[in-house]
């Protein structure tokens, strides 16, 4: 391991377990459970509903979230806690749409980034439901008790309090939404260290823990009481009412009929290592043709972060990021070739179409006949993505929980008084025919959302998640390879300056595609930044810590545990 530098974070270490997630209040949500003899996944599952009430300005309770678990002496699941598609939402009626009050006709993307049209089934709550009913071993009430209190009230984040300002206009188009930020502040939005109440959501997760109550004694019991209660009682009923007087397409039977499943990873392996992701219903796969691509190279004799490197990374980003616009979607809808994506064998084809002294300025996706579909439209006006937050946990028994929660985050329209909001998660698809990602009801979209677990002669050593949109995978890849290959401790890792490309069809808005873009941070050697412009890479550079994804990281270091929480978003990472 490389001598450590000094970080801006402090390397943190614990000797049990440690929890990583977007501020203090999840990750104190996940210790305490942690502490009063919970697992892994009845932490996660705290920690997820505390970021679901504190980080509405990356996520909150109406949204989606995978989750990859590895308990011990078991193989890693995976829970699609990904919601789907409304029966009305169809190509034909997006294709048609007028531009809505807040849009550009000129930057109008083909489905709403914002609004009630935005809008899939939540997903979150039952996949995090079926997380604790299978793989935890607490009950709901316990582990939604610090959610409950921060609903109660918390002090308002920097974050959060320069989010709702950024969105003031788009959440007074919604008056509901408008009073739920303000009530309390006679009419204003809260500014950070102001007390922030949320008595409806405190109210809708007090009924949650009453109706496991009413169900008995019997955990799981309990838990499907919880899942009946929010998908196909009250709470689906209000969500489903609200949408159809509001002009939205969700209804209360697109609600009850959805159910989060538990999946098999996918995973390839690099230098000893298993990287283990979600499946081809996520851009996880991205990350194993990317790992494959690279066993072809020395990446340690190129130098960290020298030019070959970055150039290297880059070109292999886009050619596995060309993949998953041409061929990943929900594997329920579409045949995937995912034999091939993820062989070695398809890696070193397409490792030959990389030319070590010259960028790629056009999509490069494989041609695997019968499978793929066409390219989404390439729009000309990038939009604004709200994003997402992370979460890892180890536990005392070394079980380990990596998702990425995201999805319903500000400005989502809150439904009626639930105190939840809905997702905007519906912009992910796109309308082409065809495509694997086209739009259908009752199907998920394809996700950016990214969780991963590296594996060891069979057991955990990393777990790490990020923010980031279309740039997880790329975020992620660095900071991994950062760990496993130039030895770098985990908050050395997340805070080495990075590079993003935008050379691929965003997964937002207008589906943007930026032809041999590369955004580079400022603490990038200045003649690293000549010789990729050289090499025809169409270079920004931008602030020393402008790379848009945050990871955090958990080593299970075999003695003890060491963290990574990145500065770029303030992550926060604890453990005892």
């Amino acid at each position: 391991m490389l001598a450590p530098e000094k970080t801006m974070f402090p390397q943190v270490r614990s000797m049990h377990a440690m929890v990583a997630g977007g501020n203090n209040f999840v990750t104190e949500a996940g210790l305490r459970i942690l502490r009063q003899g919970g697992n892994a996944v009845d932490a996660g599952v705290a920690a997820m509903l505390a970021a679901a009430v504190t980080e509405e300005d990356h996520f909150s309770m109406g949204g989606e979230a995978p989750i990859l678990i590895k308990m011990r002496d078991r193989p890693v699941s995976v829970v699609s806690g990904v919601g789907t598609a409304p029966a009305l939402a169809t190509t034909d009626f997006y294709s048609k749409r007028a531009p809505l009050p807040w849009e550009k006709t000129a930057r109008k993307p083909p489905i709403p980034s914002q609004g009630i049209l935005a809008t899939t089934t939540p997903g979150m709550v039952d996949g995090a439901l079926l997380a604790l009913r299978e793989f935890g071993t607490m009950r709901f009430a316990q582990v939604a008790q610090p959610a409950i209190e921060l609903a109660d009230a918390f002090p308002v984040t920097e974050v959060l309090a320069d989010t709702l300002k950024r969105d003031e206009a788009m959440l007074r188009q919604w008056p509901n939404s408008w009073t739920y930020f303000t009530s309390g502040f006679e009419g204003r939005l809260p500014q950070a260290g102001e007390i922030f109440k949320q008595p409806q959501l405190a109210a809708t997760l007090r009924a949650m823990v009453q109706a496991e109550k009413e169900a008995g004694a019997e955990r799981r019991t309990g838990i499907d009481a919880v899942r009946e209660y929010f998908y196909r009682g009250p709470v689906a009923r209000k969500m489903g009412r609200f949408s159809e007087e509001n002009g939205g397409l969700v209804r209360y039977s697109d609600i009850a009929a959805f159910k989060a499943e538990i999946d098999t990873p996918r995973s390839c392996t690099f230098h000893g290592y298993e990287i283990v992701k979600p499946g081809f219903w996520t851009q996880g796969p991205v990350m194993l043709e990317m790992f494959n691509l690279l066993e072809g190279y020395d990446l340690k004799a190129m130098g960290h972060n020298s030019p070959e490197y970055l150039h290297t990374l880059a070109e292999v980003a886009k050619l596995a990021f060309s993949d998953r616009d041409k061929f990943y979607g929900d594997p329920k809808f579409t045949n995937v070739p995912e034999a091939v994506l993820l062989s070695k064998e398809y890696a070193a084809q397409r490792r030959k179409l990389i030319d070590p002294n010259k960028a790629a300025l056009h999509s490069l996706p494989g041609d695997i006949p019968g499978y793929g579909g066409p390219l989404p439209d390439e729009g000309k006006e990038p939009l604004d993505v709200k994003d997402t937050t992370s979460l890892a946990v180890v536990d005392e028994e070394g079980n380990v929980l990596s998702a990425t929660p995201s999805g319903a985050w500000l400005p989502s329209v809150k439904a009626g008084d639930t105190g939840i909001s809905f997702g905007t998660r519906l912009q992910s698809f796109v309308l082409q025919e065809g495509h694997p990602n086209v739009l259908a009801k009752g199907k998920r979209p394809r996700i950016t959302l990214s969780p991963t677990i590296i594996i060891r002669d069979g057991t955990p050593v990393y777990v790490v998640s990020t923010p980031g949109g279309d740039n997880q995978d790329q975020a992620m890849l660095q900071v991994i390879l950062n760990m496993i290959v130039f030895g770098m401790a985990p908050q050395q890792a997340v805070e080495a300056p990075r590079f993003q490309t935008n050379a691929l069809h965003a997964s937002f808005g207008n589906h943007e595609y930026k032809p041999g873009d590369l955004n580079l941070e400022s603490r990038i050697d200045v003649r690293t930044v000549e010789a990729l412009k050289a090499k025809g890479h169409d270079v920004t550079v931008r602030g020393p810590w402008s790379n848009a994804s945050a990871p955090s990281v958990i080593e299970l270091a075999g003695t003890h545990l060491e963290g990574g929480a990145d500065p770029r978003r303030g992550r926060f990472v604890d453990g005892y």
